[in-house]
């Protein structure tokens, strides 16, 4: 299964982390080639983006399950292809450090099925760690920009 982990630390205090990564609508904008997503429960919600992948690009939609919100630390969640066959997982978990510091890890495992999937998924060794590690710094600055101008997340 194609997988990827990045770690950052935070100059910011762990609440204010979980406050951030605790609403979809905050990140789901934030993944690599991001098009539009959709809050359809709480738990569960759908999201496009373009996938730049080697000499394929695809539009693909996901629908994001998530398994567990456990504050102020993790959100695990499910990924299930609507318009293609993928099936993954992934989570943010957060660890204080200090008061005003914390350590945040971002993952994401994805496997195309099919057919196709033996050939996608060597595409995706490469892709899948550098969408987690894209995406977790990309959180990471969003925080850190909020925490900067002073507004309350």
């Amino acid at each position: 299964m194609p997988s990827g982990t990045h770690v950052i630390k935070l100059d910011v205090p762990i609440e204010k982390v979980w406050n951030f990564v605790s609403d979809m609508n905050r990140w789901a904008p934030l993944v690599p080639g991001y098009m539009e997503h959709e809050i359809l429960s709480d738990t569960q919600s759908t999201w496009t983006f373009k996938g730049d992948i080697g000499i394929m690009q695809k539009t693909v939609k996901l629908q994001i399950d998530i398994t567990e919100w456990k504050e102020p630390s993790l959100v695990t969640f499910n990924l299930t292809g609507v318009n293609e066959n993928f099936a993954g997982d992934g989570y943010f978990k957060a660890e204080a450090i200090s008061d005003s510091e914390t350590e945040m890890h971002g993952n994401l495992d994805i496997t195309a099925k099919g057919v196709m999937g033996p050939m996608i998924n060597a595409i995706l060794k490469s892709f899948v760690p550098k969408t987690a590690e894209d995406l977790t710094k990309a959180i990471a600055e969003e925080i850190t920009s909020i925490e900067l101008k002073g507004v309350q997340v």
